[in-house]
Formats: structure tokens, sequence, C-alpha cells
């Protein structure tokens, strides 16, 4: 149970904002209007659904145009409430900031349930949402580009932009009003897994870094590292996925709505998820201990804990039973300002959301730019790569036949090799270059000031530095 005087979600970023800036040398009419959120439209909207009217409550919340458009998912839950659509929207500005990407921070929500709802209906409320929205200009391709956040995904996407192309016939870049959309309607490969993926190459950069992983009292790499990860939803389905089978990481416990399941010799990601499809959670899975108490897993032996469900779920009320010497925030703030400070002051090393969960919206921004080009990401070098490749190989094919096979290639060498890169190795590419930059961004601010005691303070002077400078590049 939370402690008493915990803060709230939105107390909770004001509170790290505020505890950067104060060792930032900045004006305090510039810090004002770095900290505070734009505008946020609230919309109540009606929709005729099982013979009456249902009125139904969103939010589209604009942080920072220092850069436009902006960018921000859009989630479903009856806990959506202004505060955390700020929030989060808060959070948007800085991460983009720190991974560099050209937007500004958005967020937006609607009141549901989906559950609740046949698709049909869902498409109704999902329309008329978007409608709302995009008739104020809060989705436009120039301007406002929402995403998919808890609760949404592609099929959501793709009725927006239906919505918006229906609403705007004429505008030629209809399809990048949002991203996050099926491949056959304007996606690209790579996003859905794209948030995952990138906590995985987040892990990656940090165990490159030994001085870094020293801090958090561990040692080696990636491989063989016990892996505890809260919510198997995409995001902590995916990271969990390829920590396991491409790092060697085992995950030893995954935590769900209703309980957790625990292995110390490593639970199959796979069939977890296969499950909790079918059954609707982890109760009954028959290859692993099931703990009723979820919550009290956080707090079992590991060496990353890896939260990626909801946020505030390490508190005060528990935070000093939380044993893993590593964190990274998959999902957008699970550690709260307070249990965030007892961590620090046990030397714990979180590695924070602004960067680990940014995976999503740098593949939402390569999604954006090509929607903006109208052509696939590789189809114009493709080719000529493989061709440039193949004259390597007949070479080493002609060498090796001069030489009398005193020596040859390795067996799957040529196969490899001739591929040339399509848009879904363009994609990961990306995303790698992106977290790795990102990472050695917030690393040298870590180690090169002796007031920067950890890595989420280091990514908030990173980013409020960037959006400082482009404020008064503006003129402000």
């Amino acid at each position: 149970m939370k402690a008493a005087k915990e803060p709230s979600f939105r107390e909770s970023v004001d509170l790290m904002f505020n505890r950067a800036v104060a060792l930032m040398d900045m004006p305090p009419g510039l810090e004002e209007k770095i900290r505070v959120c734009n505008s946020t439209y609230t919309v109540r909207f009606g929709v005729r659904l099982r013979g009456q009217i249902q009125t139904f409550t969103g939010y589209r919340s604009v942080h920072s145009e220092h850069m436009e458009p902006v960018k921000g998912g859009i989630r479903y839950s009856l806990a959506v409430n202004q505060d955390e659509v700020e929030a989060l929207s808060a959070l948007m500005t800085y991460k983009c900031a720190l991974v560099e990407a050209p937007f500004g921070g958005a967020k937006g929500g609607l009141c549901v349930d989906p559950r609740q709802y046949e698709e049909h209906e869902l498409e109704l409320i999902t329309r008329r949402f978007a409608y709302e929205l995009a008739k104020r200009d809060l989705i436009s391709p120039s301007q406002n580009v929402p995403a998919p956040d808890m609760g949404t995904g592609e099929r959501e996407m793709a009725w927006i932009a239906d919505q918006y192309r229906r609403m705007n016939t004429t505008d030629i870049n209809a399809s990048a009003c949002v991203t996050g959309k099926p491949i056959h309607a304007g996606g690209i490969q790579g996003r859905t897994e794209a948030t995952g993926r990138g906590v995985q190459y987040a892990l990656r950069e940090f165990f490159r870094h030994p001085e870094d992983v020293a801090k958090a009292g561990l040692a080696g790499r990636l491989d063989g590292k016990r892996v505890i990860v809260q919510g198997l939803g995409n995001v902590g389905y995916h990271a969990a996925k390829f920590l396991s089978s491409e790092d060697g990481a085992k995950i030893t416990a995954i935590i769900e709505h209703d309980g957790a399941l625990t292995d110390e010799a490593g639970l199959d990601v796979d069939a977890v998820k296969q499950w909790i499809t079918a059954h609707g959670g982890v109760t009954g899975y028959p290859d692993a201990t099931h703990v009723e108490d979820g919550a009290r897993v956080l707090e079992a032996e590991c060496d990353i804990l890896l939260p990626a469900a909801l946020e505030g779920v390490i508190h005060l009320g528990n935070a000093d039973r939380v044993r893993a010497p590593l964190i990274i925030e998959a999902a957008n703030g699970p550690i709260t300002a307070g249990g965030d400070q007892v961590l620090r002051d046990k030397g714990t090393v979180i590695i924070p959301d602004m960067y680990a969960n940014a995976g999503g919206v740098t593949v939402s921004y390569f999604e954006w730019v090509k929607n903006l080009s109208h052509i696939r990401f590789g189809r114009m070098g493709r080719r000529q790569e493989e061709a440039r490749h193949q004259l390597i190989v007949d070479e080493l094919e002609r060498l090796d036949e001069h030489l009398g096979h005193a020596w040859s290639m390795t067996p799957d060498f040529k196969q490899k090799y001739l591929r040339g890169a399509g848009e879904l190795e363009l994609v990961r590419s990306g995303l790698d270059d992106t977290m790795r930059t990102a990472y050695q961004s917030m690393s040298e601010m870590w180690h090169s000031r002796n007031d920067v005691s950890d890595l989420r303070t280091a990514a908030y002077l990173v980013s409020i530095g960037r959006v400082a400078r482009s404020y008064k590049e503006k003129g402000l």
C-alpha cells in the first residue's frame, strides 16, 4: 500500500524536473515556460450505442511546441484524467528532446474501458473522438501526430487515419497524421516491437559501459542476467522475448494482474504470452510457480527489474524492499519521486523511462518520415547495395578457385552478405543508433558533473537543455 504522502504522477514529474533545473543556469521565466503545459483540450461527445446515447470524455494535451508537430500517444482507460495526460505530455517533450526526434510533446486519452465494447462500437467511439480532435487541428501531420498507447493499437490508429483522410480529402500527407498504423495502411515494419526493442538496445548500451555496470554492482554482459518483468503487454513481451532469445538473459519472473510466475531456470516468454492470451492471465500456467501476490515479486532477488505496466508501482511503501540493483523503466513513470529517492539512496541504478521506452516514438518518427516521403525505406538502394556486394563475392570466389581451395568462405557468409537491408533492418539500425547516442549523452552528463548522481537527472539535464536552446533560437 502506498504511503500517505506519496506524490501524484504529475507531482513526481514536476519534482524530477525541479531537481534537474536546480542544477542549471536558466532564467526563471524560461524555466517556467518549459515546465508548464501549453494547453489541454477536454472534449465530451455522445455516441449512440445499444439503443441509447453514451457520453465519453477525452483529452488532448500539448506540453511544448518548441518543435512541431507535437507527438504523443492516445490511451484508452477508465483511469485517464487531465493530470495524468499532462504529466505524460511533459514526459513526451523530454523524451523527444533526449533522442533528438524533432517533435514537441503531447498526449491524449479517452475515459473508456475498451474491453466493454464490441469492435464496431469501438470504431464508432474512436472515429467520433478523432473527429472532435481533428476539426480543432489536434490531429494533423504538421501540427499534432498521435500514436498508440495503453488500450490502443494499430486498429485504432487505422480508424483515426481514415477519419482524418475523410475530413481532409486533398491532403496528400494525410497518412502522416498518426503513427503506429498497420503496414498496409501506411505503417512501418518494426513499429509494433519498437518500444520493447528499444528497451533491449538500451540495456545493451548500458552494458557497453563497464563503469556504469559497476555502479549497479554488476559485471559482465547481459548473458545470464536474471530479469523480472512486470507486465507482459506489448512492451514487456517484446523486451523479455528479445533479451532472452538474443542476449541470453533469463526471465526469472513475470508479474501480471492476477499474480506472478517464477522460475529461476528461466521462463519461456512465448509460452507464457500464449497462455495469457488464451486464459486472460497467468493463473493456472503449468510450467512455473504461481505467486498470488504479484506485487511481492517486485521485491524478489534479481539482476534487472523491468517494470512495463502502469505508473507508480514502486513507491515509498515498497521501494526500500526492492532488491534489484538495476531497474529499467519500460513503462511511463513506474517509480514515483518518493520511491526514486529511496532507491537512489540505496545505490540502485535506474535507467529512466524518458530514455528506456523511447523506442516507440523513435520508430514513430521513422514512420512519419516515410509517410511524408511517400516511399518505403530501402526501396531505392537495396538492390544496388546487393549488386556491390555481389562484386566482392564474385572476386572472392575467383580467388578461391585460383588458390585451389586453400581457403574458403564461411558457408552462410555469401547468403548473409548479399542480402541488402530492407525496411525492417533499416528501422532496427536507426533505432539502435538512436538508443546508443542518447545513452552516451546521458552517461557523459552523469560522469562529467559531480552534482549529477543518477541517470534520470542526467537525462532531464540533457533534454531540458535542448528544449531551452530551441526556445532561445526562436527568440524567446
